[in-house]
């Protein structure tokens, strides 16, 4: 018990001492640069193509004009992604959008 209220006490010491050391003098940072609405890159939003057929409704989404995923959403039946995972034009199957089967983006930082 004597050990616990020891360490209690130089705990509390020593966040009394660091509260009286002072603050290196700060200068107020300049204000963010003004968003233009008209400044977003529209290379980067993805297009969406959507075709319906008689029993299946297909929406392609491109960016920069390359496919990376298409929702097929079937008459009867629950929807389903195919997704382009490696950007090699192969897709595979995800069911469903539940979180288990779904991939956070990847976004491309620099293409050589």
């Amino acid at each position: 018990m004597r050990l616990i209220s020891m360490f209690l006490l130089a705990s509390m010491a020593v966040s009394a001492w660091a509260a009286d050391t002072p603050l290196p003098d700060l200068q107020p940072l300049p204000p963010p640069p003004a968003l233009d609405a008209n400044s977003a890159d529209p290379d980067m939003e993805p297009q969406v193509t959507i075709t319906r057929k008689k029993d299946v409704i297909v929406e392609e989404y491109r960016v920069a004009g390359k496919l990376f995923k298409i929702k097929v959403t079937p008459k009867i039946g629950p929807p389903y992604y195919l997704i382009d995972e490696q950007g090699n034009g192969e897709f595979s199957r995800m069911d469903g959008p539940d979180a288990a089967n779904m991939r956070p983006p990847r976004w491309v930082i620099f293409n050589f």
